[in-house]
């Protein structure tokens, strides 16, 4: 007689250790569909309902509770001006809002600062859908997030999330119109300054920089080049390394608006007045943009209408539909104001 051997014990799930596709795929149905019963909406059949529910908790996935939990898109930002984030909230209310969905947000500098995660604690909320307005966001925790069933929309992130999909402006012909704009006035020594070679957002507008030159037909010179942060420290810097060469810049296009408030600090400090001496095109369009003395001339991204996509969509994944496409890009608009001028003759 053959005695079996010793038994072996069901594996333990892990949490959503199969993506929803193939839960979809093993129930029979769309992945829409699974995302729907994940997130305990209807339009399902009951039979349908129970089969995926099933294969959902055999799999470690937490299936969202269908009453009593108001529907809540979080926005989690990253030591974010108060004046880009009120816009961004304001488009994300806008939408949410006529769904009866909540918005809340959370800034995860401290937490970020001494190594905690951010994404369990903001998992454990259960919100409908979360939008990160979030530089650090990387592959792993959009990998969190769906093993979990949250939809992710990641607003003007450094790197690749495919696919999560990400919403933002077209930073390339926002710093081509900018340049074009100094470009029209006569400028021909144009200096630059820009953000971390990784940050997508920081090339783009680099290369927008250089496409406006090229058009023009002026050779780039990598000496009026200056790579930095997003932060007026950095372009106080950097502007002072740009002003004190024996032939300085007669304009300088920054990188955000922050660097372009550190270049009128380095201008004071030459004893250069704006725009007579030194004309400087910013981005972004902050609120102290138009307060300065002069008025800073700036591409404006469409904060509030970034927030609003960036609702729209994650909305809609919370839905059960799959993105249209990988990254949605919102046109920028030049404004004019007074830091901009011909250069001096001679």
């Amino acid at each position: 007689m053959i005695e079996d051997g010793p038994r072996r014990h069901p594996r333990k799930p892990r949490r959503g250790d199969l993506p929803i596709a193939t839960i979809a795929e093993l129930a029979g149905v769309s992945p829409p569909t699974v995302s729907k019963v994940l997130n305990g909406r209807g339009g399902v059949g009951e039979q349908t309902r129970r089969r995926v529910e099933a294969l959902l908790r055999d799999h470690g996935y937490r299936r969202r509770q269908a009453a009593g939990v108001t529907p809540c898109v979080e926005v989690v930002f990253h030591q974010m001006l108060p004046s880009i984030a009120m816009e961004i909230l304001r488009g994300v209310q806008q939408v949410a809002g006529a769904r009866d969905c909540t918005v809340g947000f959370t800034d995860v500098h401290r937490r970020v600062l001494v190594g905690q995660s951010w994404v369990e604690p903001m998992l454990r909320r259960q919100p409908t859908a979360v939008i990160t307005v979030l530089s650090q966001v990387t592959a792993e925790h959009s990998a969190q997030f769906a093993a979990s069933g949250v939809p992710l929309v990641a607003v003007d992130p450094i790197g690749d999330l495919f696919p999560t999909p990400a919403v933002g402006a077209n930073n390339w012909s926002g710093a081509l119109a900018g340049t074009r704009h100094l470009l029209d006035l006569g400028h021909r020594r144009i200096g630059v300054l820009t953000g971390p070679v990784k940050d997508l957002s920081a090339r783009a507008r680099l290369d927008g920089f250089r496409a406006a030159l090229d058009y023009a037909g002026i050779p780039f010179d990598d000496g009026l080049e200056r790579r930095g942060v997003f932060t007026f420290d950095s372009g106080r810097e950097l502007a002072a390394e740009l002003l004190s060469r024996p032939a300085p810049p007669t304009a300088v296009v920054c990188g955000n608006d922050l660097q372009a408030l550190g270049v009128y600090a380095a201008a004071r400090e030459a004893d250069l007045r704006i725009p007579d001496d030194l004309s400087v095109v910013g981005f972004d369009d902050i609120d102290q943009a138009a307060w300065l003395a002069p008025p800073l001339t700036t591409v404006r991204q469409p904060f509030g209408e970034i927030g609003a996509t960036a609702a729209r969509l994650a909305l809609s994944m919370a839905d059960g539909h799959a993105p249209a496409q990988e990254r949605y890009e919102l046109n920028t608009a030049l404004v004019v104001r007074g830091s901009t001028a011909p250069p001096r003759a001679g």
